[in-house]
């Protein structure tokens, strides 16, 4: 069975969707970070669609990068967001004003 192009278009949209409503509605550090990861691999999903459309195998190379980029956010965000926790004990985002210029 062969997956249209708008239909892959439609699946990113939603999931995309899904991952800023859950980056914009939650006060939790970590659930904001998994909101962002799932946005990305949204985009993910779009550039392997757009990859298969057209017959290139460039998306799907850069899907490649996009991955590596969200592991590396990923750890970095994740050990930031335990040592703010270990610092002021919580990990909710209305919690950190000190960064504020």
């Amino acid at each position: 069975m062969i997956v249209s192009h708008g239909q892959v278009l439609l699946l990113a949209g939603v999931v995309f969707l899904l991952g800023a409503a859950c980056a914009a509605s939650r006060r939790n550090l970590i659930m904001i970070l998994i909101g962002v990861e799932i946005m990305l691999n949204a985009a993910g999903i779009a550039l392997v669609g757009a990859s298969l459309r057209w017959n290139a195998l460039d998306g799907q190379a850069f899907v490649i990068f996009i991955m590596g980029f969200a592991a590396a956010e990923v750890s970095i965000g994740l050990a930031l967001i335990v040592y703010s926790q270990r610092r002021t004990g919580s990990v909710d985002a209305d919690a950190y004003d000190s960064m504020k210029g």
